[in-house]
């Protein structure tokens, strides 16, 4: 496969600095040479800049970096788009504001050559917010509801080209949701795991039936996997940790399956803080997950030293 890796070092949809810092870290824990090593080509492209941004006002006074986030997203669904065309796209945040970007971008290329596209999900939040919902006014908690075509961006964010149906959407992991983005995502028909799903039933047969979906309607689908899917304990350097994570394995097994099913089109890796880490043990994990992803097996897995 040809991996084209794209930087979006994203930090102002977050209410702590450091995201910025995450592609950079990835790319230091080895993720360009864990693909090679796989066989996959790789490009990596650097990382995308944005127009200056232009104040934007907006009744929700708490809104933090409106303005900021709509040139960064306008500038990442080029580059989407642009990369999807040419390979698997493999996204380093920056915080999860850059999925408003990545999504929207991938989804105008999947309307294009008439497939549809799936999101799966990994996250402790739902980022189900709207512009109006929103009480923290981090920006970070609202790209899944924009690229589903929720109402209240218009004029704000960038006019979508393409939608993804809130149907085809798995937010998988989930054990922080807002009162407002309860309802709202009930009203959308997003399918969502929380963790007392993945307790009860495992992860393989809620992750297995979804695929099964995607590959029944011959559709693309795109990982958003954000650091606090994982549990604090394995993956410390997030900004929004919440207890109760996958674990190591459950982790690994998702990424396996998802290697095994051949579907993942475009991934995004996200709200990954260096300045949070314990000697790059996060990023590093990061890394192994992707090359799971990507086709790594437990029998190929490098005996480390440390």
């Amino acid at each position: 496969m040809h991996c084209r890796i794209v930087g979006a070092p994203v930090q102002d949809g977050t209410g702590r600095m450091g995201c910025e810092m995450g592609p950079s870290a990835l790319r230091t824990a080895g993720l360009v040479a864990a693909l090679a090593e796989l066989g996959h080509t790789v490009a990596d492209l650097g990382a995308v800049v944005p127009e200056a941004s232009r104040e934007i006002e907006h009744a929700n006074q708490s809104l933090k970096a409106l303005g900021a986030i709509s040139a960064w997203t306008g500038v990442i669904a080029e580059a989407a788009y642009a990369a999807s065309g040419e390979g698997m796209p493999i996204f380093l945040g920056g915080d999860h504001s850059i999925s408003a970007g990545t999504v929207s971008g991938v989804a105008r290329r999947a309307a294009e050559i008439g497939r549809p596209l799936f999101v799966l999900w990994l996250d402790a939040h739902p980022d189900f917010h709207t512009l109006d919902t929103t009480t923290s006014g981090n920006l970070h908690g609202v790209p899944l509801a924009y690229a589903t075509g929720q109402p209240g961006f218009e004029g704000y964010l960038p006019p979508l080209a393409a939608t993804v149906d809130p149907h085809r959407v798995c937010a998988l992991g989930i054990r922080s949701v807002d009162p407002a983005e309860r309802v709202a995502l009930s009203r959308a028909g997003v399918m969502v795991h929380d963790m007392r799903a993945v307790d009860e039933h495992g992860i393989a047969p809620l992750l297995r039936a979804f695929l099964e979906r995607v590959a029944a309607e011959n559709g693309l689908l795109h990982v958003s996997l954000d650091v606090d899917f994982l549990d604090p304990s394995i993956a410390p350097a997030v900004g929004t940790t919440v207890p109760g994570g996958a674990t190591f394995r459950e982790a690994h097994l998702a990424m396996e399956m998802l290697h095994d099913s051949g579907l993942v089109t475009s991934l995004d890796l996200v709200e990954l803080n260096p300045f949070l880490d314990e000697r790059g043990r996060t990023a590093t994990l990061m890394v192994d997950l992707t090359a799971s992803l990507m086709g790594r097996r437990i029998m190929d897995r490098p005996t480390r030293s440390y």
